[in-house]
């Protein structure tokens, strides 16, 4: 500890009462309902709990009442919710449990006993909304759960965090947290960085490496004269952190003191800016900036989002665009920005130098990791990056170059850098383009003879489509009658003669074996898939898989010849797949497939799916997306076989529950909370499959040459967070690009939420290189 140079204090915190004692809070009894715009106060009446205006609509939470109608909001209850109409209410029910019920759809609970039903609450005038059992011990509170703000007497533990709101209006989840962290040191990062070092925007420097780890685990404490405290349990002592905090400008003289008409708080604010609040309760009820952990919000990493810079105008912080960007949103600016202009094609690596101009930007610098960091002039590095088709910008400096691609994050002034940015000739075709001029028809004639004409089109339209439909469906009808009259889809004994009495067997698939077969007198290799479980299982699972590929036809997946149903025999007769499954190919071959290759077989596999969740009559979720399931046609092609697991969506449906399905290693954790599933669980399933691609080993490897390289995804995102890809392909010559942008897209289908994980289509595209591809946060390591 001697290594910190801050004094300790013995922590000693006493509340001082100076006036009168409030009235006893007022108990909020089992069986009492609560709507807008009525609340439950606190004695003084200075906290509320109840319903507040957000948006268009309410939200459940706890404030300190302003003047007139003015509020400040210290907690919001499932804050990520969308607001509840003005007919909600929050009812205690007799269980005990705090629920919100509204028109929209099921009950939520906003707050339930950990520790044994609650029998009554109170809104303390601490701010605290504690549920108490029937011997008075707490059960619940909401000092436990800070969103973005501690109060006076509240702690926010080691490892916990606050999160700032999405902007004054909207008390959601909004760009940045703060976290105290378990070694001891209070940190600010912007949202979804993964909480690397390099993101940190504002630390207190209290980290240790003592040989006791307790050593170094605070707690952050603001105690009831406005000091906030880095409180260690074990040792009950005490880091004074304010003088870690600026002062603000405009509040030179800053009085902490413990005055009854006084409270504090400390508020993670819309900016990321960690500020430290009094407000007095005397006649005029003033709030004041006491302490700020940053002076300038233009100092806050990702203040700006990608693609944009900050400058800072006296205490005006204003977003500007990189040269050939404008803003995704120019009425919220702190969005970030886009290109403005069309890219060029790629052939050999090197692109159109003709079609770009250079812009220069002195003194400017980001926080992202280039692909190419070598010793070169300044026009060579200018120049290299107008030549090569990857590089979007270059940043010079001393005798370093060093190339990236766009988007490009935590831009901020450098003295003695040079930013080059390649800016596009040709405009990017608008998205929405307006009509600048306006055709009116005033001629009744006119008018008639555009609707006549648009009737007969789509007439004519309609009778085509139906004669093509019904030509369709003959060729059909007649293919699958011969089928039948060669015998491809004979009885058991004929598909027995045509498997040599099942002799040869190619693998297992889930509920059965498949088998080498001929149709044709031997001019037709087939795979015949039999299934082997119980009668009643096997039966569900053939109805599955047939109404699965029955209905679907797509290049990526394999194709369903026949079927047979004879008694309890099930079989299934696909085409025949001559270069084994992908398994075969990234884990039991001797060499590798090359890197182009391997990012074909992804694409090939993503298209797959895309066309099962989104391109289908109506949506199927496979359920069992692994290497052992995609098979290799004669050219190499990736087609996803095996839908014995399917689960079917009607079309109005997103979610479905089911029993839990898959393979250990690639199910996505919802199966495991007795959740709804959607299509998402098929992408969790897909991150892990493309992180197998990219590295060509399983996902869990017990024999890993060490024990961080033993799951798959935990040790992929540490080499992307320590900018060590390399150490994923040791060995292989490998596109550094299209190697980040897959590893990238691997740790986004495998985020532990649903709603973090792209769509299919959205996958495809990035990988594609169509959409950029922001920073992935860190994901949860699955279960082995």
């Amino acid at each position: 500890m001697a290594s910190i140079s801050i004094v300790f204090l013995v922590l000693s915190i006493t509340f001082v009462a100076g006036r009168a004692q409030p009235n006893e809070p007022s108990r909020v009894r089992l069986g009492t309902s609560l709507t807008y715009p009525t609340s439950w106060p606190s004695p003084s009446h200075r906290f509320a709990f109840g319903f507040y205006p957000q948006g268009s609509g309410f939200a459940v939470g706890i404030w300190l009442v302003g003047m007139d109608t003015n509020i400040t909001v210290v907690w919001t209850a499932n804050r990520d919710d969308p607001p509840v109409t003005s007919k909600a209410s929050l009812d205690f029910t007799k269980d005990g449990k705090l629920v919100l019920r509204t028109e929209q759809g099921p009950e939520q609970v906003i707050a339930s006993g950990a520790k044994g039903p609650a029998s009554y609450a109170v809104m303390n005038d601490s701010g605290n909304f504690v549920l108490y059992k029937n011997d008075s011990k707490i059960t619940w509170q909401s000092f436990d759960s800070p969103t973005d703000t501690i109060l006076q007497g509240q702690t926010l533990v080691a490892g916990a965090e606050l999160a700032s709101s999405l902007n004054e209006g909207d008390h959601s989840t909004g760009r940045f947290h703060l976290r105290m962290q378990t070694d001891g040191n209070l940190v600010s990062y912007p949202g979804n960085s993964g909480d690397a070092v390099s993101d940190a925007y504002w630390n207190t420097g209290t980290s240790g490496s003592g040989n006791n780890p307790h050593d170094f685990r605070f707690d952050l404490y603001l105690n009831s004269t406005g000091g906030l405290n880095l409180v260690n349990q074990s040792n009950s002592a005490t880091v004074f952190i304010v003088n870690n905090f600026l002062i603000s400008s405009g509040e030179s003289n800053v009085n902490l003191n413990n005055d009854n008409n006084t409270i504090y708080r400390a508020t993670l604010d819309v900016d990321g800016i960690f500020r430290l609040y009094s407000h007095t309760y005397d006649e005029n009820r003033n709030v004041y900036l006491l302490l700020s952990t940053l002076r300038y919000s233009c100092d806050v990493y990702g203040f700006c989002g990608f693609n944009s810079f900050c400058t800072q105008n006296a205490d005006q912080s204003n977003c500007h665009c990189l040269p050939g960007h404008d803003f995704v949103d120019p009425n919220r600016r702190t969005l970030g920005c886009e290109r403005n202009f069309s890219e060029a094609g790629c052939t050999g690596g090197k692109g159109n130098a003709a079609f770009y101009n250079i812009s220069t930007m002195e003194n400017m610098v980001w926080g992202d990791i280039p692909y190419f960091d070598e010793i070169m002039s300044k026009e060579d590095c200018k120049s290299s990056c107008l030549e090569d088709c990857n590089c979007d910008a270059a940043l010079f400096y001393g005798n370093s170059c060093q190339k990236q691609k766009f988007p490009l994050r935590y831009l901020r002034t450098s003295s003695n850098h040079t930013a080059f940015l390649k800016v596009g000739s040709i405009p990017k075709k608008p998205r929405l383009p307006v009509a600048s001029d306006t055709v009116v028809i005033t001629s009744k004639t006119a008018m008639v003879q555009i609707v006549l004409e648009t009737l007969g089109f789509t007439v004519f339209s309609c009778v085509a489509l139906a004669i093509f439909g019904r030509f369709i469906f003959k060729i059909r009808v007649l293919r699958y009658q011969r089928l039948l009259k060669n015998g491809n889809l004979g009885l058991p004994e004929e598909l027995k003669r045509a498997t040599n009495s099942f002799k040869e067997e190619l693998g297992k698939g889930s509920f059965g074996a498949v088998y080498k077969g001929t149709l044709n007198q031997g001019k037709k290799l087939v795979a015949v898939k039999r299934l082997e479980k119980l009668v009643e299982e096997g039966e569900r699972e053939f109805r599955a898989e047939m109404r699965a590929i029955g209905r679907t036809h797509h290049r990526n997946l394999v194709r369903l010849l026949g079927f047979c149903a004879e008694d309890s025999k099930r079989l299934l007769v696909y085409e025949y797949m001559s270069n084994g499954s992908l398994a075969d190919l990234l884990f039991g071959a001797i060499l590798r497939p090359d890197w182009t290759e391997r990012l074909r077989i992804a694409l090939d596999v993503a298209r797959g799916i895309l066309y099962l969740h989104e391109e289908c009559e109506a949506p199927i979720i496979h359920c069992d997306i692994k290497p052992q399931n995609i098979l290799m046609d004669d050219c190499w092609n990736a087609k996803i076989s095996d839908f014995g697991l399917a689960k079917f969506l009607m079309p109005d449906q997103t979610r479905t529950f089911t029993g839990a399905r898959g393979t250990r290693g690639y199910v996505a954790p919802e199966w495991h909370k007795n959740i709804p599933i959607s299509v998402k669980a098929d992408v969790y399933s897909y991150g892990i499959v493309l992180l197998e691609i990219v590295c060509c080993r399983k996902n869990i490897d017990l024999n890993a040459s060490a024990a961080e390289e033993i799951v798959l995804s935990s040790w992929a995102y540490k080499c992307f967070a320590a900018r060590d890809l390399y150490k994923l392909v040791i060995g292989e010559e490998v596109d550094i690009m299209s190697l980040e942008k897959m590893v990238k897209v691997g740790l986004w289908c495998i985020q532990e939420e649903p709603a973090l994980r792209p769509s299919m289509k959205s996958a495809v595209l990035m990988l594609e290189g169509i959409t950029e591809i922001p920073v992935p946060p860190c994901p949860t390591t699955p279960s082995m």
